[in-house]
């Protein structure tokens, strides 16, 4: 969905300049002064030849403290544009703010990297909150590789090859493939 509204999607240059994709549907936060956000989805890589893994199951952890108060949920797609926050993540576990920078990224058909400095961030941010959600706060994040949730799917961890490929997996980088491949045209 947020690749398909004309005024609001992902711009085509950052689908194509991508090194990989987190999906991470329905994160949820929950504050009143401490506040706490947590959700899981997949991450998917490019290899050097611009093919796209597995998708390998993932966590997203945070925390934050301020003026703050209420319950939202959020669907977040997170591009890493660099090569490093890619390792970086697929080690095990990767801390936004800490290990890379990450800025909302730019939406719209003529939004370029290039115009914007704020776009030099590692990991740029797209997402779709539902809820009400009010404050000011400091925050932080942490991805985490779920190695429990990829051994119940695949029947190894993400560190092996699998024992099986699930259709959804497959389709789902059938469909990464395509989006991408309709990007760099």
């Amino acid at each position: 969905e947020l690749v398909a509204i004309p005024a609001r999607r992902i711009p085509r240059n950052m689908l194509a300049e991508a090194q990989a994709i987190a999906i991470i549907p329905r994160v949820i936060k929950v504050g009143f002064v401490v506040g706490v956000r947590r959700g899981q989805g997949v991450v998917m890589t490019r290899d050097a030849e611009g093919e796209w893994s597995l998708p390998q199951f993932l966590t997203l952890t945070g925390g934050s403290i301020g003026w703050q108060a209420g319950v939202q949920g959020t669907d977040v797609v997170l591009i890493f544009r660099t090569r490093t926050s890619v390792e970086n993540l697929m080690r095990g576990k990767f801390t936004i703010g800490a290990d890379a920078a990450a800025a909302a990224g730019p939406v719209g058909r003529n939004a370029s990297a290039a115009t914007d400095a704020q776009l030099r961030a590692e990991i740029l941010s797209y997402s779709r909150s539902r809820g009400l959600f009010a404050g000011v706060s400091i925050d932080g994040s942490v991805l985490e590789i779920n190695q429990v949730a990829n051994t119940a799917f695949y029947g190894a961890p993400s560190t092996q090859l699998p024992q099986f490929v699930p259709q959804s997996a497959t389709d789902l980088r059938l469909y990464l493939t395509e989006l991408f491949n309709a990007a760099t045209t």
